[in-house]
């Protein structure tokens, strides 16, 4: 779909003192800049790494340092060398060979390892040492071994649903939309890891959608609407008539009903101020997204209907992953779109041991990500890295994940999704002016991020931080 800012509503041309000097959104246009593709700040959404505020496991025992001397403190620079791993491991036992000599690994694994094998000695003996040596304030070793510390201990004590469950408690209960606002705003701002999946997502909506008049999009993940402000900004300018936009989202997440009500109302009034007739509509109180039906949805004939699912199929139980995909298909979508990060906590549930080795290897990425990404001092960094602790729990921990809340938190690598999707649907390329708009978005950030296609029966393409695939994205239709 080609895109033309010729047409602007009066609404949306007085709206632009308030974007902040941000262009328009140019999905499609040949007046490409890649300024538009980020999604809006003055817009103020949410999304769920904003709602902990927790400290998580805070050690202050660091009296006792024999163990410290013999293992040096790995420096920022070379805990983030990303080049150093390699896809199916570098190490004899499994591990990434980029945490071969990071004494977090080691321990952590060999702790892990302890575990499954029932050494309630061993056990004690590195649940001790990790504990001195952890800090959630400290290096990357530091911080990895106090958030995956806590999980060791609550798989040792069998305590990890009451843990898991204090964890929500009291994040939900410090959940705040300020410092929601600023830190996801912080996060869009110094790093892609969100905003890929937004725009490449919002690309293939676009164009799926190109022409119709009445669209329905189906929002499944815990974003929280920061995806929107620009697919609202690119449908103002259409060369058409501007068509009427229906918003369902579907709540997965815990979140205060305060907080969708002040989403709902920035995102009524922006859509005012774009011209775009809108309706905003939210479901929540589901257990899981298998409970959701066409009625529920309130899907219409004459709607043109998009699902986009951002980080939410990883949520549902693998055993029922295969029913969603066939709901999905059962709404008659134009297109779906699918986001999710490149892990597998899935095939390996069963094998503690492994699971483990492919958390810590995912986390690890995560954390050295957000240390290159954040300043040393970074409150916004803090905060998701705290929000990274309830997942490592919620994964190794939780012997029945899905009982926390009716979810789990089971991710699977695009290879695995593809096969799945591929039973109801079919794969649908990013255009090259999507291509092109990825490539924009990446250029305002530091080097280090690429875009790389999905290998040979697969579909998609990932988003890689230091050659190492991170983020998968794809769109399909039935």
């Amino acid at each position: 779909m080609k895109l033309s800012s010729a047409k602007v509503s009066k609404e949306s041309k007085g709206a632009s003192p308030s974007h902040g000097g941000h262009h328009k959104s140019s999905l499609h246009s040949k007046q490409r800049s890649h300024h538009s593709i980020l999604p809006l700040p003055p817009v103020d959404h949410l999304e769920q790494w904003s709602s902990v505020t927790v400290d998580m496991y805070n050690n202050n025992n660091n009296n006792h340092h024999h163990h410290h001397q013999q293992q040096p403190q790995t420096s920022h620079t070379s805990t983030s060398r990303s080049s150093d791993y390699s896809a199916g491991g570098g190490g004899g036992d499994g591990e990434p060979s980029g945490t071969g000599n990071k004494w977090a690994s080691k321990l952590l694994k060999e702790c892990a390892r302890a575990i499954s094998d029932k050494d309630s000695s061993k056990i004690h003996h590195l649940l001790w040492m990790l504990n001195e040596l952890a800090s959630p304030y400290g290096d990357c070793d530091q911080k990895l071994a106090s958030y995956f510390l806590q999980a060791l201990f609550c798989k040792a004590t069998e305590s990890g649903q009451r843990c898991f469950k204090t964890l929500t408690s009291v994040a939900e209960k410090s959940h705040s939309f300020d410092s929601a606002r600023k830190l996801i705003l912080k996060f869009q701002e110094v790093s892609p890891w969100t905003t890929f999946g937004h725009v490449a997502a919002n690309g293939a909506i676009l164009e799926a959608l190109d022409g119709e008049p009445k669209l329905h999009i189906i929002d499944i993940s815990n974003t929280l609407c920061t995806q929107w402000p620009t697919l609202l900004e690119a449908l103002a300018t259409r060369n058409d008539d501007t068509p009427h936009l229906k918003l369902t989202v579907v709540v997965t997440a815990n979140i205060v009903g305060s907080v969708m009500k002040e989403i709902s109302q920035r995102m009524e009034k922006f859509a005012r101020l774009m011209g775009v007739p809108f309706e905003f509509n939210v479901i929540s109180g589901l257990n899981h997204i298998g409970e959701l039906t066409k009625e529920a949805l309130g899907v219409l004939e004459d709607e043109a209907i998009a699902v986009n699912c951002i980080g939410a199929l990883r949520r549902v139980a693998v055993e029922e992953r295969a029913a969603v995909i066939q709901m999905f298909r059962s709404l008659g979508p134009k297109v779906v779109t699918v986001v999710e990060e490149e892990a597998d906590f899935s095939s390996t549930r069963f094998d503690f041991v492994k699971c483990f080795e492919e958390c810590l290897r995912f986390y690890t990425l995560y954390f050295e990500m957000l240390d290159e990404c954040f300043t040393a001092t970074s409150n916004e960094k803090l905060m998701l890295e705290r929000e990274c602790s309830r997942s490592i729990v919620r994964v190794l921990a939780c012997e029945n994940d899905q009982d926390n809340e009716g979810e789990c938190e089971r991710r699977e690598r695009g290879s695995q999704w593809s096969e799945r999707l591929k039973e109801a649907f079919t794969p649908v390329g990013f255009s090259d002016d999507v291509a092109d708009d990825v490539k924009a978005l990446l250029k305002r950030y530091k080097g280090g991020w690429a875009v790389a296609q999905a290998h040979e029966n697969e579909t998609g393409v990932y988003l890689t931080w230091k050659e190492e695939a991170v983020v998968w994205v794809s769109a399909w239709k039935p």
